[in-house]
């Protein structure tokens, strides 16, 4: 039976996604059932999750004696069995791509982090993982770095759907708007379909080990849910705007904002803080397992973010006065991120090596 605390934040306009794939996932029903009965709508991925599938189980096993057999090894062999787990997880979804029109029922696969700072290479990368997936609800994940922006604007213009990531602020947020938007723009000027499909990524949860030690108490364990709620206000902002509504009399949709990161990582802290905080109408949660699990559990809605952003840019005004710069902060984030990101994807293809060495002897 549908769950009624998910049920109640999917009727009030935020899209559920779950931050998580595994083989076992696909193969024992799981992800049906949240597609069933927990209005789960959507998922995501990045380099930790599949380092953590691939490495913590044997269920890659067989698939990788095939594809070493063919000659695949390294990070094409990684991206085959990534695409394998997406492409299942798409057509899982795709009923609710029908339904819903394209807005929901998508699938995430990243690009190498190791291309964040290339934007040529990520354009080709996410062009021809893109077409290879073959699904029309498969997002392509690329970072909203700086040298990723041109990237995007570029993709868009192309016409593949982009998840835009590692956006930590406001300043970020809109930055990756404006790419959206002038890769519509530029389709517009040449008469294509405006209907290309993005997302914007806003990473919440950690913002709070990075600013609590710069803040006075009154604004500790804020940060996220600041950042969240300004955000909202901002999205809200751009899409009532002309540039925007020009547009969307062409046949644009908005790029949605996804509140991403919204496992609670202090555990004398609620653990469905930011799902609570942070319902907004017309956007996308993506809940790891665990927080998907405890909002099915115990979950509560206590109303919707304001389109003014409520409290969030009082308290980033604060934050700012009280010395912790939130764009200073943000780049500080959008880096670790990345190198987080790096490590993972440099982890999981050591180990990757590792189990192909073992079974080659």
């Amino acid at each position: 039976m549908p769950n009624r605390a998910t049920a109640v934040l999917s009727i009030a306009g935020q899209s559920i996604w779950v931050d998580n794939i595994t083989r076992t996932m696909l193969s024992s029903g799981r992800l049906a059932e949240y597609i069933r009965d927990w209005s789960v709508v959507g998922l995501t991925s990045n380099p930790t999750i599949f380092e953590k599938a691939i490495a913590g189980s044997n269920d890659y096993d067989g698939q990788i004696r095939e594809l070493l057999a063919k000659g695949i090894d390294g990070e094409k062999l990684f991206f085959e069995l990534a695409i394998t787990d997406l492409t299942k997880a798409a057509d899982l979804f795709k009923g609710v791509f029908d339904r819903t029109g394209g807005v929901d029922g998508w699938v995430s696969l990243e690009v190498s982090p190791l291309l964040a700072r290339d934007a040529k290479t990520t354009v080709e990368q996410a062009v021809a993982l893109h077409a290879k997936a073959n699904r029309p609800n498969l997002f392509i994940k690329v970072p909203g770095t700086p040298e990723g922006l041109p990237a995007i604007e570029e993709l868009i213009y192309r016409g593949v759907p982009i998840n835009v990531t590692l956006l930590f602020s406001p300043r970020h947020y809109l930055a990756a708007a404006d790419a959206y938007l002038k890769g519509l723009e530029r389709r517009a000027r040449e008469g294509k379909s405006l209907r290309v499909e993005s997302v914007a990524s806003v990473f919440i949860s950690r913002w709070e080990k990075k600013a609590n030690a710069k803040v006075s108490d009154a604004l500790k364990n804020k940060a996220g849910i600041a950042i969240g709620e300004s955000c909202y206000a901002a999205y809200a902002d751009l899409y009532a705007s002309d540039r925007f509504l020009k547009l969307q009399e062409q046949g644009a949709r908005p790029q949605r904002l996804l509140m991403a990161s919204t496992s609670t990582k202090d555990p004398s802290l609620p653990d469905t803080m930011y799902v609570t905080a942070l319902a907004a109408a017309r956007t996308v949660n993506t809940m790891p397992e665990e927080t998907l699990h405890a909002f099915h559990d115990h979950g509560k809605m206590e109303g919707l973010v304001r389109p003014d952003g409520g409290d969030g840019p009082r308290t980033l005004a604060a934050m700012d006065k009280a010395g912790c710069s939130v764009d200073g902060c943000a780049l500080e984030l959008q880096k670790e991120g990345a190198d987080s990101f790096v490590k993972s994807w440099n982890d999981m293809l050591a180990k990757i090596h590792a189990k192909s060495a073992a079974m080659a002897k």
